[in-house]
């Protein structure tokens, strides 16, 4: 983990109300990481409905083909989330460690097996000794406590340099109910179905299927718009729990994902999804810059978000705007290599308000004395209209810096 906080990280955090039905307890257990806490468990009331989405990487995790096996039977009562080891590639030895870890959990909350979920992040390829904490385990339930979000957000960090924390309150039908988010995340950032890792719960009572439709709908325009290097963990993991202890103020069961009464808390979920992708965005390691990458006048919105990533990943494009260069060929080349349609002359590029290339040649009216002084700004909105079709789309990344090579290249040791 690095020592040095991003200077892109909130200037304050959130004040993380409790979401009642959910306790939280973190230790030190010395998975990789010295003097500091690296396990971390929710523990949920009975009743408690769970969804999930992860990775679409051909090599996952061994928590993550547990949880997947878990998931349809739609009921969770303990999560254990352990960084400095992502207990992939891990063969029987991985699926050992989630057995011994799973049976620990299921025991310490008097539970079964099948209501256990997991979560591991580190290092890919070093087996995972579970027998270093799963004694832990019925400790941490006794001690969990419901205000624990800080000490859950920090332990669950590796390269991050802040911990990343969202809260929002939104009516549902006559009642209030809380939403709690966490996520970790700074390099092997290109989420597909979910991000690294990201834990969002609730009171509200919502079922399993009403939940599994919020979150797989939720993910396309906030944590699969994000990009910080293009590399798809094999950890990628976002699960969301309801505990429905919001019932006994007068919140409505929700059955249906098209029930009108759930329209507030979709949207309020969906801000929240937002702004954790962004922060792990504003995290990315090294990271001094923010980019919004917009594509507009596509042949259709998944060509244009092909483009958008096409620009956001081009090493090229992210060295430039480290070097703080308004070098806008740099985007003509990116989407020139996208393989979606366009056409050289009807392109046109933006830099913030400044529009720096028009039908197929630099505009006219281009300054390069105000364009490299917007350059200097922490968050850099390019805009590319290809003037084919009416297809959009928004994805965010950071610049690339020689922090992110120095990171990469120390981080086994």
């Amino acid at each position: 983990m690095s020592t040095a906080v991003s200077p892109l990280a909130p200037k304050r955090y959130p004040r993380m109300p409790e979401v009642e039905g959910v306790r939280i307890a973190a230790v030190e257990a010395g998975i990789k990481y010295k003097n500091r806490k690296d396990l971390m468990v929710m523990v949920f009331d009975e009743g408690t409905a769970v969804a999930g989405v992860f990775t679409q990487s051909k090599c996952p995790s061994a928590p993550v083909e547990f949880c997947r096996d878990n998931l349809p039977r739609g009921k969770a009562r303990i999560l254990v989330v352990n960084s400095g080891n992502a207990n992939a590639f891990t063969g029987r030895k991985g699926r050992t460690a989630t057995e011994l870890t799973a049976q620990a959990a299921a025991r310490a909350v008097g539970a079964t097996e099948g209501e256990v979920f997991l979560a591991s992040t580190g290092v890919i390829g070093e087996p995972l000794d579970a027998g270093r904490f799963s004694h832990l385990l019925a400790d941490l339930v006794r001690d969990a406590v419901p205000g624990a979000w800080d000490e859950a957000a920090r332990a669950i960090m590796t390269t991050d340099t802040y911990p990343k924390m969202v809260t929002a309150t939104v009516q549902l039908g006559e009642a209030e109910v809380a939403i709690n988010g966490i996520a970790k995340g700074a390099g092997m950032i290109a989420p597909d179905m979910a991000t690294m890792l990201s834990f969002v719960a609730t009171d509200a009572p919502i079922a399993a299927p009403v939940l599994q439709e919020l979150l797989a709908s939720g993910v396309g325009k906030t944590f699969n718009s994000i990009t910080v290097d293009s590399d798809t963990s094999t950890s990628d993991t976002l699960m969301l729990f309801a505990t429905g202890k919001a019932a006994a103020r007068g919140a409505p069961y929700i059955t249906d994902a098209k029930d009108p009464r759930l329209v507030p808390f979709r949207r309020a979920l969906n801000r929240l999804l937002k702004a954790l992708a962004l922060q792990v965005v504003r995290d990315g390691e090294g990271a001094r810059k923010q980019i919004e990458v917009t594509v507009t006048g596509a042949r259709s919105a998944r060509s244009a978000k092909r483009v958008a990533l096409a620009i956001a990943n081009s090493p090229l494009v992210k060295t430039a705007i480290a070097g703080e260069d308004a070098n806008w060929g740099r985007v003509v080349m990116a989407v020139g290599k996208a393989g979606e349609p366009a056409d050289r002359d009807l392109l046109a590029i933006w830099f913030g308000d400044f529009r720096v290339a028009h039908q197929g040649e630099r505009d006219a009216s281009y300054s390069e004395e105000q364009v490299s002084d917007y350059m200097k700004r922490d968050e850099i909105d390019i805009r590319v209209d290809l003037g084919i079709g009416r297809g959009k789309a928004t994805v965010w990344t950071c610049d690339l810096t020689k922090e992110y090579v120095a990171i990469n290249g120390d981080y086994r040791s």
